[in-house]
């Protein structure tokens, strides 16, 4: 996403010991310490027309270290060579010509410039590019190298305070995070739409859905803790609780294959860009029950996501990414928009081409022998950190042949 956050850095691999609940485990210390922080100090904003007004939340430290650390170039030169990201999105803006041409646009977390751009070239009559990092101050250089002022007008600050006197028909963000939800970048979007919206405009993209399932991936647990028991021919397995918990304490951002994946996935959430508030972000609950597809160690949850860009029509209607889990999961991370009347879906699914997400992999200190067909069930907890909400803790419950654990881990 541009004009967001700094993400940690990839293949930074962490972790916790799951905790055996029936006292054959160990429980992860943890190392996190939520710092509450106050929400007092936000303002009402107003939309067009005044129909309402908008509580915005104050800007803390945290929002302006994340700011600041998208001033850097690297990351969105990072973003913008993820080709499966741009191009998609650059489909999506030409699939919805019809909603753009001649219409206004904001896009939210504009970073250099390169969707707004897009969408000045698919007809748009004017096109609001807002981002709070210092990165808009490249972006308005870039727009003037196109000759594109006239319609681009680059908005250097928050999405919450900035000022727009009219409505807009479209809505345009690269939001998502690591795991989706990391960052907190949606809740801008959300404020975006209720603040600045017509009824029937365009949010793309307009669907996203977050997905998790078992794992099996003996070789990077070879790479990370097997590789100390025996070193150039010494012994170093005392090292090997150390080596676990920097290996696997906290999530790690790394690309796996569909081979790795023991099971159908699940759906852990379904966001609706229409429909969705802030409020339903601060804490995320979903159920599992899975059913291994072979014999196999498992060694933790992997976590990616899809996103759909479906017109304002199709807004209510049965997400094709839903539908098509429904009979097939895997089928709708495949599908990219085959038939001319489907939505166009950008997945990061393990079997779908990398992008710069990958996938999020909540790892475990020791693995669990999995038989085919063996049951694994539980729940998923995701809660926006009370320090820093643009941090994502995770709280995974899960029992399997018999037993039962509990995971906790910190993304940030």
């Amino acid at each position: 996403m541009e004009g967001v956050s700094s993400s940690p850095p990839t293949g930074s691999y962490s972790n916790g010991y799951h905790h055996d609940q029936n006292g054959g485990g160990t429980t992860q210390a943890d190392h996190f310490k939520p710092r509450k922080s106050s929400h007092s100090g936000g303002r009402a904003r107003r939309v067009p027309g005044g129909q309402h007004e908008i509580e915005t939340p104050p800007c803390t430290d945290f929002d302006k270290a994340y700011f600041q650390s998208y001033s850097h170039v690297g990351i969105h030169e990072e973003m913008i060579k993820d080709r499966v990201r741009t191009e998609t999105y650059r489909t999506a803006i030409l699939q919805h010509r019809s909603h753009i041409e001649g219409k206004v646009v904001v896009d939210v977390g504009c970073g250099t410039g390169i969707l707004s751009i897009f969408c000045a070239q698919a007809g748009a009559k004017r096109v609001y590019a807002v981002d709070a990092s210092e990165i808009a101050l490249q972006a308005n250089e870039v727009v003037k190298a196109n000759k594109l002022s006239d319609r681009v007008i680059v908005l250097h600050g928050r999405v919450e305070d900035v000022q727009i006197d009219e409505e807009v028909d479209v809505i345009i963000s690269e939001w998502m995070g690591y795991m989706l939800l990391y960052e907190s970048m949606l809740g801008s979007v959300i404020i975006a739409r209720d603040r600045w919206l017509r009824p029937g405009g365009l949010i793309l993209p307009s669907i996203a859905v977050l997905y998790m399932a078992p794992v099996t991936h003996p070789n990077r647990y070879a790479e990370s803790v097997d590789f100390w028991r025996n070193v150039y021919g010494i012994d170093m397995s005392p090292i090997l609780p150390l080596a676990k918990q920097c290996a696997f304490e906290e999530p790690s951002v790394e690309t796996i294959s569909g081979e790795n994946v023991l099971t159908w996935p699940h759906v852990v959430k379904h966001v609706d860009c229409y429909t969705i508030t802030v409020k339903e972000l601060e804490s995320v609950t979903a159920s599992f029950k899975f059913q291994s597809m072979m014999r196999a160690p498992f060694h933790g949850f992997a976590f990616w996501f899809d996103v759909e860009f479906s017109g304002p029509a199709n807004a209510s209607a049965p997400s094709s990414v839903d539908q098509s889990i429904k009979t097939n999961p895997f089928v709708g991370h495949r599908r990219k928009r085959a038939n001319p009347v489907d939505a166009l879906v950008l997945s990061t699914a393990p079997e779908d081409p990398p992008t710069h997400w990958q996938q999020t992999m909540v790892y475990f200190y020791d693995p669990i022998d999995i038989e085919q067909d063996q049951i694994i069930d539980g729940s998923v907890t995701l809660t926006q950190s009370k320090e820093n909400a643009r941090f994502m803790n995770i709280h995974l419950e899960y029992s399997s042949g018999g037993r039962s654990f509990v995971k906790e881990s910190v993304l940030r």
